[in-house]
């Protein structure tokens, strides 16, 4: 078109709206959120009605922070406390480093090492018997119904075994000395683990209160009878019996549980022994 041309000039407005288009992308960042912490719950759900006592413990254990903290601060708010990576260094270099002896502080004898070899060969050992019962990183020699009647503890005196009634599969008929299937499976199976050390063996039995007070209260008998029907069980599995240092009945007097009526209670304590104590 020429320049002089008469054609009226056309101007083309665009109106521009703020925010128009969408309502932006917060609510999928929010549903996406949902549903993750609905996955986690479900999973949740599906470990605790899925696991057995021992394998939450262990599952607890693995999510517990394993990077000790000192409880001794320089007061400072970052990482080292007040400090620098090279204090150490300088304060070795000035004759006030802690390479320094303390002054009051024992040297370990040979006598405290070969002990604390000992103990930790002590230690050791019944982690290991501890593992394989439970199969951990493994197997287990036992069937997944005895597993779920059985947690281990290590303490200052061995390596406690602890088997006890579910409420729906008992160690014992109620009142009765005579062992249910899992029990003579567990003794055997517990038998021939302790035949690959020499530590001797306690066996505690204990049982739940009973909601009706007796006036012939069975539950001394009852929970005797049936820590030395264990000892049979141990026996007869192949342990020697000179190994078997303590037998007790302890009734309903130590409860597992607050609940002293709850079948938790019903249960065996067989500990290995430590030989250093």
């Amino acid at each position: 078109m020429s320049a002089g041309s008469n054609a009226p000039t056309i101007i083309k407005r665009k109106k521009v709206i703020a925010g128009g288009g969408h309502h932006g992308g917060a609510w999928k960042v929010a549903y996406a959120d949902f549903v993750t912490a609905m996955m986690a719950f479900f999973m949740l759900m599906w470990l605790l009605n899925a696991t057995t006592e021992q394998q939450r413990k262990g599952i607890a254990d693995y999510f517990a922070p394993t990077i000790s903290i000192s409880r001794v601060s320089g007061g400072g708010s970052d990482a080292f406390g007040g400090d620098n990576i090279f204090t150490e260094e300088q304060l070795a270099q000035s004759g006030s480093g802690i390479n320094q002896p303390t002054t009051g502080t024992k040297p370990i004898t040979a006598e405290q090492a070969a002990a604390d070899a000992a103990a930790a060969a002590q230690v050791a050992a019944l982690r290991d018997i501890e593992a394989v019962l439970m199969g951990v990183g493994g197997e287990s020699l036992l069937s997944e119904q005895a597993l779920r009647h059985i947690v281990t503890r290590l303490t200052d005196e061995g390596l406690v075994i602890e088997i006890f009634d579910l409420p729906d599969a008992t160690l014992f008929p109620e009142d009765s000395v005579v062992p249910n299937p899992v029990t003579v499976e567990v003794g055997r199976i517990i038998a021939r683990l302790f035949q690959a050390v020499g530590n001797d063996v306690a066996i505690t039995g204990h049982l739940s209160a009973k909601s009706i007070v007796r006036v012939n209260n069975p539950l001394w008998e009852l929970s005797m009878g049936r820590a030395t029907q264990m000892r049979l069980l141990l026996e007869d599995g192949g342990l020697s019996p000179q190994r078997i240092v303590k037998i007790a009945g302890a009734g309903d007097r130590n409860p597992a549980v607050r609940d002293a009526t709850a079948p938790r209670n019903n249960r065996l304590e067989v500990i290995l022994l430590r030989e250093d104590r």
